[in-house]
């Protein structure tokens, strides 16, 4: 409570005895300079203009001057600001003027506090009671609009001078630029609003163009992984700036800012740099520049895309080029009329080239699914390119064959072999059609299995094993039982062994070594079923095996292939004996030529063996015109003419005659007579059947659980459904019909487009 006696002070004598002891000696302070933690005032000096304030704003009215004090404090701050502080500011440029302008804000704060301390039973009481702003913040709001609001553009244009002559290289003074920007954000009192406005805008607007600029120089002196050192450089520089003296908010603008102008507007004139663009970084193996550019345009929106199309097409190409060189070797195996199915180097540059990008994608791309999805469109181009007669799927399993087959000329480990299977396997995994790869890789299969060259019975396993893992039980199904006739053979061979010997007088075999390889006809191959006439002791070998067979089981049919067996013949030239290794028809041959003249006529030998024209020619040149020339071959006389025909030293004719060739000789006493394959490696329509069957199931599956669809929704699922090959719509068209016909499925009455499925 005020005290009555206490003697009333005036407006005017009050307040200039608060200018003599406080007010205009704090100016005469802050103007002539002090050093830093000085302390302005005493507590007696304090506690004087304290107390002459507080009586002031405590008498009773109407001598209480509380709302005249407020004012003259108001009017105190803009007569110096205005008068002493603005004319000041003015006089002084960039540098000196955020000097300046660093000093007065420490001043003002001065000012404020000591201002603060004066008046605070003012600030306490009547400041609070009429909801006025308080003031330390009333001191604040001055400040900006008589000083900052006048200057702060002269003021941010010498920030962002400073900033550029940084990012050129110069070394300029942080801190102040740190305390320039600690006073736009303190204007915003308690907001960023004026540091973004006033500051951060015009600091992007000037780092576009800064960056403009450069760009523009960098994309014209220098090369893409230069100009990608640049940019990751800046990016660099930039964060650090931010942490040095900027609003951690700005980071993320500026930072995409710079992207923009560097990477963004330049990314397909980067890229597509002759010498130094993507492409060229791919085929030079840079491998550091590749994961910068990574880096750097995971960036921006989209920016993987244009490079991970160039990825593409750059292995697209490589693989390309990989065909036209096997195209080429294909064309001079043609005009020397040898095959050209089996070229290991091709599919070992394929594997070669998928392993490389492949490890290039985990680690420069990071396993980025978009890289991977380009690899693996790109491989599926390579991959199912029609080149020719022969079919890549058939060069995969060639490939296989060779390395699985016994006397490989690999010469591989068995973790060798594992590793080049698995290679191959995922080359597989690009293949639509891989029902084709399938049908050769069973006939290449069965052939391994029934000539004995099978190298490791494991890997054979284990190479069907990664087949399943890809593709399921369905896909593996006859090469697993291939598999298993051979182990259920194995034990019936020592059977019928056992058989043998224990009635050997009675069958009256002899030295004869006679087994067969009961074979299941749904698992392997359909093979050219041969009507051939064998010699006698050859027929009593098939007896005997039938006989000991149907004791054995009497469910099952056996129907014989000669076209898949193999011999041991002897035979004796110039008194020297032989083993020759051959195939049944061809031992059929060799022993239709047991007798006196040892000549025979094609004619004579066709129908003693029963053989086809076909046949017969392909047995007889392995006989007289591959290495081993056991048979003589010669032109028929005619006897009308006495003339000789001109005979043909590539192909057997049906006019040639034959003759053991008596004179015959090898190194080797035991050797091996090749023959060209009876039956084709692959089938295009065995295969076209079983893609029937396959579309003909999807569709009866479809439908038994939908019960009813529309003829698009139906091709669509097939086509989803049926993962070992693509057909064509039509065909699954076609399929449709025809079990309409066979009465699987019914049009609806009312739309013909929609089917119904019949139970």
């Amino acid at each position: 409570m005020a005290d009555a006696n206490r003697e009333i002070i005036l407006l005017e004598v009050g307040w200039n005895e608060i200018l003599t002891k406080g007010l205009n000696p704090l100016v005469h302070i802050l103007e002539g300079g002090f050093e830093t933690n000085t302390k302005l005032f005493n507590n007696r000096e304090y506690v004087d203009i304290y107390t002459i304030c507080y009586n002031m704003c405590t008498q009773r009215s109407p001598y209480n001057w509380s709302e005249q004090l407020y004012q003259r404090h108001g009017s105190f701050i803009e007569d110096y600001l205005r008068d002493q502080v603005v004319p000041c500011l003015k006089q002084r440029h960039d540098q000196f003027l955020l000097q300046e302008l660093v000093k007065r804000g420490e001043n003002h704060k001065i000012m404020n506090k000591w201002l603060f301390k004066f008046f605070q039973y003012l600030d306490r009481f009547y400041v609070k009671y009429h909801s006025l702003p308080l003031l330390e913040m009333a001191g604040v709001r001055k400040f900006k609009e008589l000083v900052f609001d006048v200057i702060k553009a002269d003021v941010c244009n010498a920030i962002l001078a400073l900033i550029n002559q940084e990012r050129d290289g110069a070394v300029i003074d942080r801190g102040l630029i740190k305390k320039c920007i600690e006073l736009f954000e303190s204007m915003g009192m308690g907001t960023l609003d004026v540091y973004s406005a006033d500051l951060e805008a015009h600091l992007l607007n000037a780092t576009r163009e800064y960056y403009a600029r450069k760009a523009t120089a960098w994309i014209q002196d220098d090369s893409t992984p230069t100009y990608l050192i640049k940019t990751e450089t800046a990016i660099d520089e930039e964060r650090t700036r931010v942490s040095n003296y900027l609003h951690p908010e700005t980071e993320q603008k500026l930072i995409r800012v710079l992207e923009e102008e560097v990477l963004e507007k330049r990314e397909m004139e980067l890229l597509e740099k002759e010498h130094s663009g993507c492409r060229a970084l791919l085929t030079n193996d840079m491998y550091e520049d590749l994961s910068r550019m990574y880096r750097l345009f995971t960036r921006i929106p989209d920016g993987l895309a244009p490079i991970s199309d160039i990825f593409r097409q750059h292995i697209v190409a490589l693989g390309n080029e990989k065909i036209e060189q096997k195209l080429v070797r294909m064309e001079q195996a043609d005009k020397k009329k040898e095959e050209g199915n089996d070229d290991p180097q091709f599919i070992k540059d394929l594997l070669s080239i998928h392993e490389k990008y492949v490890t290039l994608v985990n680690s420069q791309f990071s396993g980025n699914a978009l890289f991977q999805k380009s690899l693996k469109d790109a491989f599926a181009e390579i991959v199912n390119r029609d080149i020719g007669k022969v079919k890549i799927a058939e060069l995969m399993s060639s490939f296989c064959d060779r390395i699985l087959k016994s006397g490989s000329p690999e010469k591989l480990s068995e973790s060798e072999i594992e590793e080049f299977l698995e290679k191959t396997v995922t080359l597989f995994s690009y293949l639509t059609d891989k029902d084709i790869f399938a049908d050769y890789y069973r006939n290449q299969l069965a052939k391994r299995l029934l000539n004995q060259r099978i190298a490791s019975d494991d890997m054979e396993r284990v190479m069907i094993g990664k087949l399943k893992l890809r593709c399921g039980a369905q896909f593996t199904s006859r090469l697993e039982g291939m598999l298993n006739d051979l182990s259920i053979g194995a034990d019936n061979a020592k059977k019928f062994e056992d058989y043998c010997k224990s009635n050997e007088a009675k069958l009256g075999l002899g030295k004869l070594e006679f087994t067969v390889q009961v074979l299941t006809i749904g698992h392997w191959p359909t093979y050219k079923a041969l009507d051939i006439n064998i010699p006698p002791i050859m027929q009593r070998s098939v007896q005997i095996f039938k006989e000991f067979y149907e004791q054995e089981t009497t469910h099952r049919r056996l129907q014989w292939s000669y076209s898949l067996g193999n011999a041991t013949v002897k035979g004796v030239f110039n008194k020297r004996s032989f083993e020759l290794q051959v195939t049944t028809v061809q031992a059929v041959v060799l022993v239709a030529f047991n007798g006196d003249s040892g000549v025979r006529k094609f004619s004579e030998l066709q129908e003693s063996t029963n053989m086809t024209e076909d046949t017969l020619k392909r047995v007889l040149h392995s006989l007289s015109m591959g290495k081993f020339k056991v048979l003589l071959k010669s032109s028929e006389v005619d006897s009308s003419s006495s003339t000789t025909a001109t005979a043909d030293a590539k192909n057997v004719k049906v006019t040639d005659v034959f003759t053991f060739n008596d004179q015959f000789t090898s190194q080797h006493r035991k050797f091996r007579i090749p023959m060209s394959s009876l039956d084709d490696s692959h089938n295009t329509k065995r295969v076209d059947e079983d893609r029937t069957v396959a579309i003909d199931a999807a569709i009866v599956r479809i439908m038994k659980a939908r019960k009813t669809l529309s003829h698009t929704q139906l091709v669509a699922e097939v086509l989803a459904q049926l993962a070992f090959f693509r057909p064509d719509g039509k065909v699954v068209k076609k399929q449709i019909e025809s079990l309409i016909d066979r009465e699987y499925l019914e049009r609806d009455a009312e739309n013909p487009n929609t089917y119904k499925y019949l139970a």
